[in-house]
């Protein structure tokens, strides 16, 4: 059955392409991402950000990868595609070592492998859903509600913690709101059935409201300083919220049986074991950006000799 699924009725060199175009997407959305959070723990997650090049060439990168994923899902079925996503939080964290010009530790290798893994094995298990997604108003207005309320509690929570605890709430928060914004994607391109007209729909506007504001909310969450619990709770928390959604109100099915729940549960084991692990790593910190004459100056970590940042440079608008 999966077998058959895997193969649809494209051509297996298709599907090749498909997978390599996905593995370029996962690259490129993890450099964006390691890109983007060492410009948000130098400068912190506030406006200055819009002035910086490298943040937006980061960004630029990030949606490149988005891109390339999208395409990937066009010559490839989802089953082939979505393991190959995953691996954007092992391409990650060696990404981000080397903007601060070290070498990835250890503990990030296992935890990021056993977090993919994981969360891998969750995703493989969900059945396919070839049927297509409907979605009424109130329920849409529900679902933006229960994601709004999520936001604010685990932002609340994150202020009266530090250190990975605070960068997992956030990321909790962030992670949320994107995966409504992939429920969101899923429903309006899946209704569309070749009329564009259909796109004339208050859910179209919904996607960039919540995409400027997952962007601010990850932001927030790798100024923190711990990358790798952050862009693994991200990760995980999108999937889940994406899934959780289909069930409730999409009617898609989830999968039951000792022969689902238990390799569920032991994915979920390793899932949790990756993200201990990665939590229990120190921050790393970023020099303070230059700063104009005139302007008060900020106290500066250690100085950066990172390949990347070397590279992309520092530069302002």
């Amino acid at each position: 059955m999966v077998g058959d699924f895997f193969r649809g009725n494209r051509p297996a060199p298709m599907i090749w392409v498909g997978v390599a175009i996905a593995l370029v997407g996962a690259l490129g959305y993890a450099l964006g991402a390691a890109i983007q959070q060492f410009e948000a723990v130098r400068d912190g997650a506030t406006l200055t950000l819009m002035k910086r090049r490298r943040w937006w060439i980061g960004g630029f990168i990030g949606f490149a990868g988005a891109c390339l994923h999208a395409v990937a899902l066009s010559l490839a079925p989802l089953v082939a595609v979505q393991p190959v996503s995953v691996t954007t939080l092992v391409f990650a964290v060696p990404f981000a070592a080397l903007m601060y010009g070290r070498r990835p530790r250890r503990a990030e290798i296992v935890g990021s492998i056993a977090v993919a893994a994981g969360l891998l094995g969750l995703m493989l298990l969900v059945p396919a859903h070839n049927s297509i997604p409907v979605l009424s108003d109130a329920a849409a207005l529900g679902l933006i509600g229960c994601i709004g309320l999520v936001v604010v509690v685990t932002f609340l929570a994150a202020r009266w913690v530090r250190g990975p605890l605070k960068a997992l709430f956030m990321a909790i928060g962030a992670g949320s709101v994107t995966g409504t914004v992939s429920t969101f994607v899923r429903v309006v391109g899946g209704g569309l059935n070749g009329d564009l007209s259909r796109l004339l729909h208050w859910f179209t506007l919904v996607v960039p409201a919540l995409l400027v504001c997952a962007v601010v909310l990850l932001q927030k969450s790798y100024a923190v300083g711990y990358f790798g619990i952050a862009y693994a709770g991200v990760q995980v928390i999108d999937p889940i919220t994406s899934v959780t959604a289909g069930a409730v109100l999409l009617g898609e099915s989830l999968p039951t049986g000792a022969g689902n729940v238990i390799p569920a549960l032991l994915a979920a084991g390793v899932l949790i074991g990756g993200t201990i692990t990665l939590g229990r790593l120190t921050p790393d910190r970023a020099a303070a950006a230059p700063r104009r004459s005139g302007e008060p100056s900020a106290p500066a970590g250690p100085p950066v000799e990172g390949a990347v940042g070397d590279v992309l440079g520092a530069g302002r608008a």
